[in-house]
């Protein structure tokens, strides 16, 4: 079964389903990878911020030597961390997470976050998280569009064919318009029924932004964090209304909150360690809920956001 895709405003057409290589273990990575591709997924959400690009380029290279994919069947995307939005890092930071992949260009190149902060040498730590020198949180001082004008230069230059942005808010976005020549194609953020975000999806609608959700379950992700926040909230794969939906249609909560986003014409990108899940939420199109199940999952709304960077100790409070 063919994963559906989504035509980016870049004229590209990215998969609605992929697998999200965040916290993915670096020695189990390469295997991951390389069992995913053989269920059928296409896309790979990486970042410089996972310190896995290298296993999972080992992962992709080894699919392809055995004649399972090639290049051009996946698309592979990539971040920009905060410690590198200085005009003259951008470029060579993504040429680095390149060659760690083993390929040449990326299918899509996101900033990660709309933070400055003060450049890091890979050569002294990598990947450098938000502090500068493993304590202290520096700010940098690039801005957005400093930023945004050498990635449209990756584009020129054939290092990303797409490029895109994650954790913006819609003023930024709006911002980043008027001077954007090449409009972000696609919009990352943490989207689940507990943060259905309904005014950005609007946005990114109304501006022919494609988005992808990450943390599709919730506070799922955030209990490996051992997140407060995180632990105190009831689990969405254990809500009534969800278990009701699933039961109905034949399905686990898990694709149930995976076909939801699908359906509001979200991508996702979860992961499994499990082989029979990693087929389950790749294979998430195949029955459709009623508009009323949609909206009774996104009734469950609370505006619950467990992605902030003050949850983890940084004060730079970007949801404000």
């Amino acid at each position: 079964m063919t994963t559906p895709s989504i035509k980016l405003n870049s004229g590209h057409q990215m998969p609605i389903v992929g697998f999200g290589l965040w916290k993915v273990n670096n020695d189990t990575c390469a295997d991951q990878v390389y069992n995913a591709i053989k269920t059928g997924y296409r896309l790979f959400d990486g970042a410089c911020d996972y310190g896995n690009e290298q296993e999972a380029g080992q992962g992709v290279a080894r699919a392809i030597k055995e004649g399972i994919v090639k290049r051009e069947d996946l698309f592979l995307v990539s971040k920009l961390w905060n410690s590198f939005h200085d005009g003259d890092r951008v470029e060579p930071i993504c040429k680095k997470q390149l060659k760690d992949w083993g390929i040449d260009y990326f299918d899509l190149f996101i900033v990660h976050f709309p933070i400055s902060l003060k450049y890091v040498d890979p050569s002294e730590r990598y990947p450098p998280g938000f502090t500068y020198d493993g304590k202290n949180v520096v700010p940098g001082k690039a801005s957005i569009q400093e930023t945004w004008t050498v990635m449209e230069q990756l584009v020129e230059k054939k290092m990303a064919k797409s490029i895109g942005i994650s954790n913006f808010q819609g003023g930024l976005i709006l911002d980043l318009l008027r001077y954007a020549k090449i409009p972000p194609a696609t919009l990352q953020i943490e989207h689940h029924p507990y943060l259905t975000q309904e005014g950005l999806l609007k946005l990114a609608k109304d501006h022919d932004i494609a988005v992808t959700a990450y943390s599709s379950f919730g506070p799922q992700s955030f209990i490996e964090l051992d997140m407060a926040k995180a632990k105190d909230t009831p689990l969405l794969f254990d809500n009534a209304t969800v278990k009701k939906i699933a039961d109905k249609h034949g399905k686990t909560p898990a694709q149930v909150l995976l076909r939801w986003a699908t359906q509001r014409g979200v991508a996702v990108i979860p992961k499994s360690n499990n082989q029979s899940r990693l087929a389950q939420n790749l294979h998430i199109c195949d029955f459709d809920m009623s508009s009323s199940e949609i909206e009774e999952i996104s009734g469950l709304n609370k505006n619950l956001r467990f992605n902030d960077p003050p949850g983890y100790g940084v004060n730079i409070p970007i949801f404000a």
